[in-house]
């Protein structure tokens, strides 16, 4: 979970794999991964259990995330940050099912802090 918040950042989102270094036969840049960056938010969360701390991370990420939507409120399989766009196949199940179970977790998060009190 470090290591991959650690190497593949992009603008606060995150990288499917640095494309500078492997050979991906593609050309260009490739956007950040929509559902790598919701499953880091529920790794976050998960670890928030155990970990002080990471709730700002994972609520943070999240918050990012739910900005980029589209007008419609739809998301691609990536996210292209220094334009602004999605790219790749759209609209991606893949994006929604990570973005169900990371809010799932902020929710299980706050009825535990809740139950708690």
């Amino acid at each position: 979970m470090n290591a991959i918040s650690e190497e593949l950042p992009e603008s606060g989102f995150v990288l499917r794999y640095r494309t500078d270094e492997t050979d991906d036969r593609l050309s260009g840049k490739e956007g950040t991964f929509l559902i790598y960056s919701y499953w880091l938010v529920s790794a976050w969360l998960v670890s928030a259990l155990a970990v002080v701390g990471e709730m700002d991370r994972a609520t943070g990420l999240m918050e990012r995330l739910l900005r980029i939507a589209s007008p419609l409120g739809l998301y691609a399989e990536e996210f292209e940050v220094d334009r602004a766009r999605h790219l790749g196949n759209f609209p991606q199940a893949f994006s929604y099912l990570a973005l169900i179970e990371a809010a799932g977790r902020i929710i299980l998060n706050d009825v535990r802090q809740e139950l708690s009190v």
